[in-house]
């Protein structure tokens, strides 16, 4: 019965893992990364999606994140150029069924597009994973909205909640990402609009325990984060309930991880 129950829980975390930049100086990737790593797998996560994630980088996490899985491509040609929006994944816990990527824009299907008032390109990669134990299959989206274009944001809440109903359909289905928008912005009250045919919720917002942690989850590599409101998100479908919710602050001698703080939360079906 133990192991039943065990079977049917989900550690899941949204990581923006910022890009190797070496002008970050400190701060950059190689100093960086062990500790990033450390903290995926401390708290035995199962699914991770990362944002801002270089090719270079996604060749250092494949490595330290032994078991693990993947999917994605590079933002600008949909190969290996540009910012990955990549999903880890146990390999011995689920299979992957089914994956694709597309971009937030008019014209979702053409690598490389830009859309609305966006400055850069932007994407969703997204996976059907079975699970090996129990035979239930679901969906698992990650994204990363514009960091200037509030139009775009807008916009692109519309498109991934249309791309999620025609993909993953009545299927359980997880979003993570970096929205770079508050709670009170239109991109986050898309999401989560009772009056869209496909709605979801904020993970924080149905968790049985407290939220652990600071609220905001951005901190420039500052001593904390840099405002109380969040940026970063976990949302679910109707499928699952959310047994824990947090915000990782975790610091190493005053140094953090990346320049955002990972957010996790742990889903059970119901």
């Amino acid at each position: 019965m133990l192991q039943s129950s065990a079977q049917q829980i989900i550690n899941v975390m949204t990581f923006n893992i910022r890009y190797n930049n070496p002008h970050d100086s400190l701060n950059s990737w190689p100093n960086r990364k062990d500790k990033l790593c450390s903290q995926v797998k401390f708290y035995e996560t199962d699914i991770l999606g990362v944002q801002e994630a270089l090719d270079d980088q996604m060749v250092d996490l494949e490595t330290c994140l032994v078991g693990y899985d993947y999917v994605g491509v590079g933002r600008d040609d949909g190969k290996a150029k540009g910012e990955y929006s990549a999903i880890f994944f146990k390999a011995d816990r689920f299979k992957m069924e089914d994956n694709g990527t597309f971009w937030l824009s008019p014209t979702p299907s053409v690598p490389g597009s830009k859309g609305w008032d966006a400055a850069l390109t932007r994407i969703c990669t997204w996976v059907k994973l079975k699970n090996l134990r129990t035979g239930k299959q679901f969906f698992v989206f990650n994204t990363h909205f514009d960091h200037v274009g509030k139009v775009a944001r807008a916009e692109s809440a519309k498109l991934i909640l249309q791309q999620m109903d025609a993909i993953a359909g009545g299927f359980p289905a997880i979003l993570t990402g970096d929205l770079n928008s508050t709670p009170q912005e239109e991109a986050v009250k898309t999401f989560l609009d009772p009056a869209n045919t496909y709605k979801l919720t904020d993970s924080k917002s149905i968790s049985q325990e407290k939220h652990y942690g600071p609220d905001g989850t951005f901190n420039s590599f500052g001593p904390k984060e840099t405002s109380n409101n969040p940026i970063d998100y976990i949302f679910v479908n109707r499928v699952f309930e959310v047994l824990k919710h947090a915000t990782l602050s975790q610091s190493w001698q005053g140094s953090y991880s990346s320049d955002h703080f990972p957010v996790f939360a742990r889903l059970k079906w119901k």
